[in-house]
């Protein structure tokens, strides 16, 4: 029985029935060997000295938590010269729908200007950082590729180089850290939902990762950042770690972070993964199929135009899995997709998007294409392996925590 099993094994006996929502707590939590978890932000006395007499620009949302606190409220009380805060894809409070826009504005809390890194700008413009000496990058990731913070990162740590300005990183443990599994992105594919030659899941933290943008010059002209990461205390890639904030409006519990990887893949397709109802990404269901389970998705919170918005879906409800059973096949799950795919082409009906999203998503043509050619999910995986072996030795290179 693999470690990971045994650290989230308590915690597998409590979550037979649905999962709690994420609340706003202290996100030091307790491992296995009765010691605490301290991500790098709760490490205030480490990087607090690098900021005396500086001038500060963060790049946050709403996951950069000092315990009960804003990372930014945090550092205003303690008399940091915070002069810009610049916001990922769902804006600085995590209230915006996925693919949003979100304009600059400021802030009601604090009066700092709130400057959007989404949309058509994904990267600080140099008048931008004129006012600033040091920059801040503390956003909780989740550890698959198609999740858009790995490349805003991206983009912060260019114009650092660029404007010569230093970054500070403060590391957050990784809640799918604990596997690397998929196909590796062919750079043809390169999008905002995949920038790197990595699989989809990287079992990196967001520290590792920076560490290996810079050490493996996918910056532009491959140039390096001015990096200082702030590691987490207490925590290895075997540490179950329940996120404390839910890191975007659609993934409100552990159950659909664990999810994610294996289901994000129905996003290129015709399918509802249960945005607009209160199990995202822990559902799956569209009208043409025939099942008991049900539901509808409708405007919420993240999800002004659900897809299917107002249509009754049939499926799947995974929202009674434990998350154990989940951890402890560490790998994606292709059955879902191969399965429903059948299903359509046994109607007549589409599932694939006409624009191939899912093709950006898996990172080339290769999974859509198995997929139709009628590939088992063994045939299919059996295709990474080569890839997989190759990233083990690129990523053994930036691990910090072992």
């Amino acid at each position: 029985m693999n470690i990971m099993f045994y650290v989230i094994l308590p915690f597998v006996l409590m979550t037979c029935g649905p999962e709690k929502p994420m609340i706003s707590y202290s996100s030091a939590q307790q491992n296995d060997s009765n010691t605490i978890v301290i991500p790098g932000a709760e490490r205030i006395a480490t990087y607090l000295p690098m900021l005396k007499n500086k001038r500060i620009a963060l790049v946050v949302n709403q996951t950069s938590m000092v315990k009960e606190n804003h990372l930014v409220d945090t550092l205003l009380k303690l008399g940091v010269d915070i002069k810009t805060v610049f916001a990922p894809e769902h804006g600085f409070r995590g209230k915006a729908d996925a693919g949003e826009a979100v304009g600059d504005m400021k802030d009601p809390r604090t009066g700092l200007p709130i400057v959007s890194l989404y949309g058509k700008k994904k990267k600080p413009l140099p008048e931008e950082l004129e006012n600033v000496d040091i920059l801040i990058f503390d956003i909780q990731d989740v550890g698959v590729r198609f999740y858009t913070f790995i490349s805003t990162l991206h983009y912060i740590m260019e114009a650092c180089q660029e404007n010569n300005k230093p970054l500070i990183l403060l590391d957050r443990p990784n809640p799918n850290g604990y596997f690397v599994d998929g196909e590796i992105l062919n750079p043809s594919y390169k999008s905002f939902v995949g920038m790197h030659p990595v699989p989809t899941v990287y079992g990196m933290t967001i520290g590792e990762y920076a560490k290996m943008i810079n050490g493996e010059g996918w910056l532009t002209n491959n140039v390096t950042c001015d990096l200082t990461i702030i590691e987490c205390k207490n925590y290895t890639h075997d540490t179950y770690y329940d996120l404390p904030v839910k890191p975007s409006p659609n993934l409100p519990n552990i159950r659909s972070v664990l999810l994610y990887p294996s289901i994000c893949f129905f996003e290129g397709t015709t399918f509802s993964l249960g945005r607009g109802t209160d199990k995202q990404f822990q559902v799956i269901g569209h009208p043409k199929i025939v099942s008991d389970f049900s539901f509808t998705p409708m405007p919420n919170e993240g999800a002004k135009e659900p897809p299917l918005k107002g249509q009754k879906c049939f499926g799947t409800d995974l929202s009674l899995l434990t998350t154990g059973s989940i951890i402890k096949a560490k790998k994606i799950n292709l059955s879902y997709l191969i399965d429903y795919y059948n299903k359509m082409k046994a109607k007549d009906e589409k599932f694939f998007l006409d624009n191939n999203f899912i093709d950006k998503l898996s990172g080339s043509n290769h999974l859509r294409e198995q997929i139709i050619s009628g590939k088992t999910e063994d045939e299919i995986r059996a295709t990474w392996k080569d890839g997989l072996k190759k990233f083990a030795l690129v990523r053994e290179k930036y691990l910090i925590y072992k």
